[in-house]
């Protein structure tokens, strides 16, 4: 019995004809028929009814037909598996990061790469708008990026960490003496932000969109280490992950953002249903389990 005799038996079941079943394989209809045949003689029974215009399935062919499926259906499954390792031992792996962060990155690339050192792993380093249309076009298989309280469309996330957004001000500031700043209060002051297409940013203009107004940039910077720097100076204040402003507290004083409160998450991200290659599935699975 052969895989192929199978496959043509299912295939003039679910079409009715001999002829439509060879299109199907793109080989004569003779030869169709005679694996059939073939087939019917291993069984020792007729499966098909080939005495109307449209071939049915006799008692026997319709016993034999689940099988018959289930059998084509392991064959590739099992196909599924090879080709998935396969596909793991000679991948490729586009990963994409936010500039700043503090995931061990390196050292999880190292774990991964250890347990697959066949896979070629390239690493962009870009802010969260950019990573998220490159996931969203299939660029990257994963990245690790920023995102509020809802994830980009099409994107599923497992989150690394979670953080109050804060304000991050000189010592002479207005702001200063405040126990809480509400949001309403930046209304018109000079703020110091990430560039657009960070996530920090998108969460900073979605929430003043949401209470009325348009936030004041008046400096922008890629590394939050110079938007503390640029606040510490007194040039405005600096809108900030809170961990970040608590390290630097020499020259600032680091005030939450209440009514609302704004909250930063750090996570990695794939496409929604997971990433679109073995390799790519195989570093989410670690990712998961770290993070479990």
């Amino acid at each position: 019995m052969e895989l192929r005799q199978l496959a043509y038996f299912v295939a003039v079941a679910e079409e009715g004809s001999f002829t439509r079943a060879a299109e199907r394989f793109h080989v004569a209809q003779s030869g169709v028929s005679a694996q059939i045949r073939r087939l019917e003689r291993e069984f020792g029974e007729t499966l098909l009814d080939r005495s109307g215009r449209t071939v049915r399935l006799t008692e026997a062919g319709e016993v034999a037909l689940p099988h018959a499926r289930s059998a084509l259906a392991a064959v590739d499954r099992a196909r599924l598996a090879v080709d998935e390792l396969t596909g793991l031992l000679r991948g490729r792996l586009a990963l994409g990061a936010v500039i700043s962060h503090d995931v061990d990155l390196p050292g999880l690339l190292a774990d991964f790469h250890q347990a697959h050192p066949a896979v070629e792993i390239t690493l962009t380093e870009a802010d969260t708008g950019p990573l998220v249309d490159a996931l969203s076009t299939g660029q990257l298989d994963m990245a690790l990026i920023s995102v509020g309280s809802t994830p980009p469309d099409g994107i599923e996330i497992q989150v690394v960490d979670e953080q109050p957004i804060v304000v991050a001000v000189g010592q002479t500031h207005e702001f200063a003496a405040q126990a809480a700043v509400p949001l309403a209060a930046l209304r018109d002051r000079d703020l110091i932000s990430l560039p657009r297409g960070t996530g920090l940013r998108s969460q900073l203009d979605e929430a003043c969109t949401a209470a009325g107004f348009t936030p004041r940039i008046a400096f922008e910077a890629s590394d939050p280490v110079v938007l503390a720097q640029l606040a510490a100076r007194g040039l405005g204040a600096a809108i900030l992950p809170g961990e970040f402003a608590k390290t630097r507290p020499e020259r600032l004083r680091v005030i939450p953002i209440d009514r609302p409160a704004l909250r930063g998450r750090l996570a990695f991200a794939w496409r929604a249903g997971g990433p679109g290659n073995p390799a790519g599935r195989a570093l989410a699975r670690r990712i998961r389990e770290a993070l479990r």
